[in-house]
């Protein structure tokens, strides 16, 4: 048994059996709880979830997207990842332009009423062709505003200039190791009213020790049972890649959570997962010699990777 998943699986239990059940912005409904941490020795093995396939191709180009300083779901949508298309889809149909049927609480009316749901997927589909086609309709409507990428790459001054994070980071970590201010924040509270989705994890923070890089970080808010997977392996997959950038073997993970919860149309999709046993970690190879700043999806490769199957569940918007 993994027992870096199994700290993941412990939370899940924890949720279900001391959460608070609480209101959230979507109007789902969560189970939660505050506080909450996990640590990952990345030298153990790749931190992706076994007892549920998490598709590693997703999780790196949502991070090489975040890498790259692009906020705009076209470059997603060209490798086939759709993990952000529901919050710019909303800010369509939302738009005097959109002219289609009511797509109003189109989340979880799609999960009762089948005639509706035909109608939704049908409305998406056309959305990601335009995204995907049309360069006017991708800047408008793809855009999420000053989402991760743009925060972590180029960061807005009260001067007008910008600030790109990761590399003065990089910089950091090679000429002054011990630097407690190894840090990237994506919480800019000035731009939180003109985001899609406010930053879910607000800041991480570096860690330089016996040649090895760690990184902790703090999630304000997470989603355990669609989001919290995808983080815990986005952000080892960036602790590897910041690590080759410096010439670093990879140390710990940490990852700290505010509001942990799980939406209560989850509870029984957790519940099949609590059941599974994991199994062993994959292991993650990177292209050697590549730069962060020119690596590619080809360049990084999971193996040994042999997960339960999937489990489907609604995103909250």
């Amino acid at each position: 048994m993994s027992s870096s998943e199994q700290q993941y699986l412990d939370l899940c239990r924890d949720i279900l059996e001391n959460g608070n059940k609480k209101e959230d912005r979507t109007g789902t409904g969560t189970i939660s709880v505050f506080g909450r941490q996990m640590r990952f020795n990345l030298a153990e093995g790749f931190p992706m979830l076994t007892t549920k396939r998490v598709p590693f191709k997703l999780v790196a180009s949502e991070m090489l997207w975040f890498l790259k300083g692009d906020t705009n779901i076209r470059y997603l949508l060209q490798h086939n990842n759709n993990i952000w298309n529901e919050w710019a889809f909303k800010r369509w149909v939302e738009s005097n332009e959109y002219e289609g049927p009511d797509m109003a609480d189109f989340g979880r009316r799609a999960l009762v009423d089948e005639e509706f749901a035909e109608q939704y997927n049908g409305q998406m589909e056309l959305f990601k062709q335009r995204v995907l086609e049309d360069e006017a309709f991708a800047a408008q409507y793809g855009e999420l505003g000053d989402v991760y990428g743009r925060q972590w790459r180029a960061w807005k001054t009260s001067l007008g200039e910008t600030i790109d994070q990761i590399g003065d980071v990089i910089e950091m970590i090679k000429k002054t190791p011990d630097s407690r201010r190894l840090i990237v924040s994506a919480w800019n509270p000035e731009d939180v009213p003109s985001m899609a989705l406010p930053p879910c994890h607000t800041m991480f923070q570096f860690y330089v020790a016996d040649g090895k890089l760690s990184c902790q970080l703090y999630q304000r808010s997470g989603d355990v049972f669609l989001g919290i997977p995808f983080n815990i392996a986005g952000y080892s997959l960036l602790t590897h890649l910041i690590a080759n950038e410096c010439g670093l073997d990879v140390g710990e993970f940490v990852h700290t959570i505010g509001d942990a919860h799980i939406y209560t149309n989850h509870i029984e999709q957790v519940k099949t997962q609590l059941a599974r046993e994991p199994k062993a970690l994959p292991a993650l190879q990177l292209t050697k010699g590549k730069s962060l700043f020119n690596i590619e999806l080809d360049d990084m490769k999971l193996s040994g990777y042999d997960p339960h199957p999937a489990i489907k569940a609604p995103v909250a918007v």
